[in-house]
């Protein structure tokens, strides 16, 4: 299994896209000031807006590079106000 996820700054009110094996330990990644070296750490603390459950890593890249050229807070908060749109991406994308 693996997730695509949606990562929300408390702090900047920004989000952040990404996928990984392990959402919670992703997370925290994101939120440790010591190892966090990337752009995210401006942007600490940040929550779990958004994720989503699939078979394999190929999948949810397809998903992640899906939700990152769209580029539209609206769609990133419609992706947790209507359930049936993950569904339909994986269904798109498998």
């Amino acid at each position: 299994m693996h997730f695509v996820y949606i990562l929300l700054s408390l702090k900047t009110d920004k989000f952040y896209i990404g996928e990984s094996p392990d959402a919670e330990t992703r997370l925290a990644f994101h939120n440790d000031p010591e190892k966090n070296t990337n752009s995210t750490k401006t942007g600490i603390p940040w929550r779990i807006f958004w994720n989503l459950e699939v078979a394999d890593r190929a999948l949810a890249r397809k998903i992640e590079t899906h939700i990152k050229k769209m580029k539209s807070r609206k769609y990133i908060e419609d992706l947790k106000k209507y359930p049936e749109i993950s569904q339909k991406l994986i269904e798109r994308y498998k």
